[in-house]
Formats: C-alpha cells, sequence, structure tokens
C-alpha cells in the first residue's frame, strides 16, 4: 500500500511549540525573535535587487494554443509562472479565501484548540521550515491533509460542515488542473505518456497526493526586519498557490535577485518543486521563493503541495537524458526525498546528485 501524505510529511522538523504562537495583533513592536538580519539569513536583504520595471515571471493564458511552449519557457528561465483561465472558477477562488480568513482571524484560543500535534500534520501551527532558521517568521499556517473534518469541527462548531464542502472541492479542482499542468510542462520538453507510464493524464490520479496549506501573514509593525516565510524550495511536482490582493510573494533569480510576484485578480501562481526538477533532469528549476510582509494589510495565500503517491520512483526522465551522459540525480520517492530535506533543507538537490 502507498504511504499516506501524513506519513511522507510526518517527522519534518518543526522550530516551536505550537503554544508559543503569538497573538499577532497584540505586538506593536518587533521582538528581537523576529527581527531578521543578513546574519540569520544570507538570502535576507532589506528589499528585493531593482530589477527592469517588466520583470516578473510570465501570466500565461491557458487557452492559448502555444500554452505549452510558453510554460516550457517560463520553467527555463523562472521555475515560476502564473495562469489566467485556468478553469477553477473565482466564485470558489473567493469561497476559499473568505475560509482562509475566516479561520486566520480567530482567537488565537480557538485556533490552537486544532493545533498540529508534535508528530501529526494537519492543523494549525507555525512554517514547517522554521527549525532550520534562528528567527521566527511573521506568518502563521494551517495545513490539510485528507478531511480536515475534525479539525474544522473545533474551530466552527456549527459551520464545520460548510467549510469542508469549499475544501474538497477546491482539492478536486486543483487536482484537475495540476495533473493538466503536469502534462504541459512534460509535452513542452517533448515527454510523452509511454516516457512517464505512472501519470497518465486520463487515470483517476491515484497516483498522486496532495496537501493544502493555508497561510496568514499578518499586518506588521517593522516589516523591513521580519520574515513572512523564510527562502525555500518546494519538495513537490508542483505547488499551485493562490494569493489574495496583496503583495508578498518574492521569487529568485540569479540575474536580477528577488522579484516580486505582483497578485493577478483570479490568477493561480505554479511553482516548479524538486521532484519536477529531478524528472526533468534539472531542465526545469524549483524555484527559491519567500514571503514578505508589510504594516498595512494582512496577506492570505492557499498553497496547493502535489505530487506523487509514496511508493513511485522519481527519476529523471531517459529522454532528457544524453546517450553519452549520466542522469543527474539518483532515484527517490517523495518519502525519501523529505527526509533528506528535513535534514539538508535546501541543500537537499545536491545530496541526491548523481556522483558518477
Amino acid at each position: 500500500m502507498p504511504t499516506m501524505l501524513t506519513d511522507v510529511f510526518r517527522g519534518h522538523p518543526i522550530h516551536l511549540p505550537h503554544s508559543h504562537q503569538p497573538d499577532f495583533t497584540a505586538l506593536r513592536e518587533l521582538p528581537d525573535s523576529y527581527t531578521w538580519t543578513p546574519k540569520d539569513d544570507i538570502l535576507f536583504p532589506a528589499a528585493p535587487s531593482p530589477p527592469a520595471a517588466s520583470e516578473t515571471i510570465p501570466l500565461i493564458d491557458l487557452n492559448q494554443p502555444d500554452a505549452a511552449n510558453q510554460i516550457g519557457r517560463a520553467c527555463r528561465t523562472w521555475g515560476a509562472f502564473q495562469i489566467a483561465n485556468h478553469g477553477v472558477p473565482l466564485g470558489l477562488l473567493e469561497d476559499i479565501e473568505f475560509l482562509t480568513s475566516s479561520l486566520f482571524r480567530l482567537p488565537v484560543q480557538r485556533k490552537l484548540k486544532a493545533a498540529r500535534s508534535d508528530t501529526g500534520v494537519s492543523g494549525y501551527g507555525v512554517a514547517r521550515i522554521a527549525s532550520f532558521f534562528n528567527k521566527q517568521m511573521w506568518s502563521e499556517g494551517f495545513t490539510i491533509t485528507g478531511s480536515p473534518l475534525n479539525d474544522f469541527r473545533k474551530l466552527w462548531p456549527q459551520l464545520h460542515l460548510n467549510y469542508c464542502d469549499i475544501v474538497e472541492e477546491y482539492e478536486e479542482q486543483m487536482r484537475k488542473l495540476a495533473s493538466k499542468l503536469l502534462w504541459l510542462v512534460l509535452n513542452s520538453l517533448g515527454v510523452s505518456e509511454e516516457d512517464v507510464k505512472w501519470a497518465r493524464l486520463n487515470s483517476d490520479s491515484n497516483w498522486a497526493q496532495a496537501a493544502l496549506q493555508l497561510n496568514h501573514y499578518p499586518v506588521c509593525p517593522q516589516p523591513d526586519q521580519a520574515m513572512g516565510l523564510a527562502a525555500h524550495t518546494d519538495s513537490t511536482l508542483l505547488t499551485i498557490l493562490y494569493q489574495n490582493n496583496t503583495a508578498g510573494l518574492q521569487v529568485f533569480r540569479d540575474d536580477l535577485g528577488w522579484v516580486t510576484v505582483p497578485p493577478v485578480p483570479g490568477s493561480l501562481v505554479v511553482n516548479v518543486g524538486d521532484l519536477l526538477h529531478i524528472l526533468s533532469n534539472g531542465l526545469f528549476k524549483s524555484v527559491l521563493h519567500r514571503a514578505r510582509v508589510n504594516q498595512t494589510r494582512s496577506r492570505f495565500s492557499v498553497a496547493f503541495l502535489w505530487g506523487p503517491q509514496s511508493d513511485i520512483q522519481i527519476s529523471p526522465i531517459p529522454k532528457l537524458v544524453g546517450p553519452f551522459e549520466s542522469p543527474l540525480y539518483q532515484s527517490v520517492t517523495w518519502t525519501h526525498y523529505l527526509q533528506i530535506k528535513a535534514t539538508h533543507f535546501n541543500k537537499a538537490l545536491s545530496m541526491i546528485e548523481r556522483k558518477d
């Protein structure tokens, strides 16, 4: 039997006991434990590098006949892109944003009733990458794997079924979109279903699994010295992000530095994850990204973290390896890769590079 996603993510380190989650609304100054400098993260400049005004990840209309080629170029040059005409109803995006804002506006003690356990995955808590940094992040999160019924019942005793329905519909739409996007990405490389039989487009998608990550970046008294979510890559094949109309997401490109991804109403952001980086033999780079905060508006986002079942071996597609070359990466399951990432964090890909 495939390992469930709860087992995939279990053991990923947590920085703080959940009972220490602060009430951000009560803080008028930035505590030292939340004050970041380059000593705490070498990728922490106070502001992004000033790129040309037009430089940001591309916005791709999925109805365009050359959408696959545009996506391929974006994956090569950015590791991320935005999509329009993606087929997810605008009303559903509004519903998931309403659910997310309603959850995080609950009193802290109510949210803590659904706190993630020390050995668990689902529920309320701090960012899972927090243990890799000396300073704390100005954010709070809620992870959903499987049914959120038990957690939502604790948060909304009367309305939990309504919110569960929103999550179920949102995840269904995201699964369909993620599968479509993966094949647009692979088709841009000339890869067919015969080359990746485990991910056939018209299958029932039982080969895939996902988690939903709800994020809140509260108003911050000193945003230039705070970090909402520190720089990291995702361990997924693809991550599909819905962000509300408040800027904060930034992606890193070697020649440009940090570039802000402007929210486009109704659009979704797609990130290349580490597993797609491996699958493409490094042709598509998993994107380093982070979240900044601001002094006037709260920001909410919803990340759909999508990848294969844990018994599926991910390795470079043979077609993408030259006839006189070896694959750049060893074969790895998502479970094994997350264990590596839990120890080596952003150096995980280098740990599975082939040395021959």
